[in-house]
């Protein structure tokens, strides 16, 4: 029995909620949204309208407050709406409550990554990782979602209230936890066991954001066809591929894509995936610097990486989709101007916190082939420390040691 949360493939009207805060400015809530949007648009959604709010912090019983509440309400009344998504996570009383107001299906945004990643999910292990996040995202939401009532059990001794339906409900996810949890274990052993067959050769694996360029650079480095699409979550599967650099071969895996508020279901199911990184001797940190963010996209990967305990690994940061960069030209005659990072071209990148950091830069397009060769060179020295380190007497490697 799978659980799946899946929004049908006929687009769905569909409203995305956000909020303002101390901690999060409306500039900040704009990109939010945007990425909620491409989120909702990748599950099969058509999103019709927008609203947020400034709240101090959310309303425990609606999250929203009562004018806004009244202002979604009437814009429903006038456009048939079959989704509500909010962008932070509600919790059970907030989403019972907010259906009955609205009368409509709410989701919120680990919802929506939980439907995405069970559309995605191609392979036994991946449906396996999923729905153990959904079922352990749905245990504490069953209350209110059954109206039967209590089953009476008949024979002597057994006359009374018996056990409720929402109490047989959470005991049967609660033993499908239980069984998922037994069989992603031994999946782990199995997937353990092959990574230990792969003997020493160095592993690299790939981390980013989540639609960076991940499997595109893989496919170009491995001359593979790893599948490659401009959607989120298009690799939910760890793939791995033998690559020689010049002499030098090593192991290299392409990775589940990360994204800002990730699941904690999400990062518990996807423990074996995540492993292939915590067992990775180089990082290559991918980043679309044509994304008007992408310093935010790099602080939540490195956030992520610090929980996994795979931060302090050796990394190269390589910033992607260089085609697709545009900037502000920036007028140095123009007293009244003030530079600003949307005036910064590549250079000017270059010239900021990138040249002060420990790990080695790049700079690349992956899918026009642009600076590849400079990347190939930067992975091949990088690699070749950690070999001569683990076979320090290789002399057809390294005649010169």
């Amino acid at each position: 029995m799978y659980i799946y949360f899946r929004i049908s493939k006929i687009l769905e009207n569909t409203i995305l909620i956000g909020v303002i805060t101390r901690d999060q400015d409306k500039e900040k809530s704009k990109e939010y949204l945007d990425e909620l949007e491409f989120l909702t648009t990748t599950a099969g959604g058509a999103v019709v309208k927008r609203f947020t709010q400034n709240l101090e912090t959310p309303n425990p019983k609606t999250f929203l407050g009562s004018g806004k509440i009244k202002e979604v309400l009437d814009f429903i009344n006038v456009v048939k709406v079959q989704t509500i998504i909010f962008d932070d996570e509600l919790s059970p009383a907030q989403e019972r409550n907010i259906s009955k107001i609205f009368n409509c299906k709410i989701l919120d945004r680990t919802n929506l990554i939980l439907d995405i990643f069970a559309q995605r999910a191609t392979t036994s292990y991946a449906r396996t990782q999923v729905e153990l996040a959904q079922c352990q995202y749905l245990l504490p939401r069953l209350k209110g979602m059954w109206t039967h009532l209590e089953r009476q059990k008949g024979g002597i001794g057994m006359r009374g209230p018996g056990e409720t339906e929402i109490e047989t409900d959470r005991r049967i996810v609660r033993d499908k936890i239980s069984l998922l949890k037994k069989k992603i274990k031994n999946i782990d052993k199995q997937m353990h066991i092959q990574r230990g067959n792969r003997g020493k050769m160095i592993r690299v694996a790939l981390v980013g954001y989540t639609n960076v360029g991940k499997s595109t650079l893989m496919n170009v480095l491995s001359k593979s066809k790893v599948f490659a699409e401009d959607k989120l979550f298009a690799t939910l599967d760890t793939t791995v591929r033998k690559v020689v650099v010049k002499n030098l071969p090593f192991l290299m895996s392409d990775t589940v894509g990360f994204i800002r508020k990730l699941p904690t279901q999400l990062i518990e199911s996807f423990k074996s995936t995540l492993d292939e990184v915590r067992e990775a001797d180089l990082l290559i940190h991918v980043v679309d610097i044509s994304h008007s963010n992408f310093e935010e996209h790099v602080e939540s990967v490195e956030k992520i990486l610090e929980e996994i305990k795979s931060s302090d690994k050796p990394t190269i940061m390589v910033f992607n989709k260089i085609d697709n960069y545009s900037f502000e030209e920036f007028d140095e005659e123009d007293l009244i101007a003030v530079r600003d990072k949307s005036n910064y071209n590549l250079d000017d990148w270059k010239n900021t916190w990138m040249s002060n950091s420990d790990d080695q830069v790049r700079f690349i397009s992956a899918l026009n082939n642009e600076n590849i060769n400079d990347l190939k060179n930067c992975l091949y020295s990088e690699v070749r420390k950690i070999h001569i380190t683990r076979f320090p007497y290789n002399k057809f490697l390294y005649p010169d040691c």
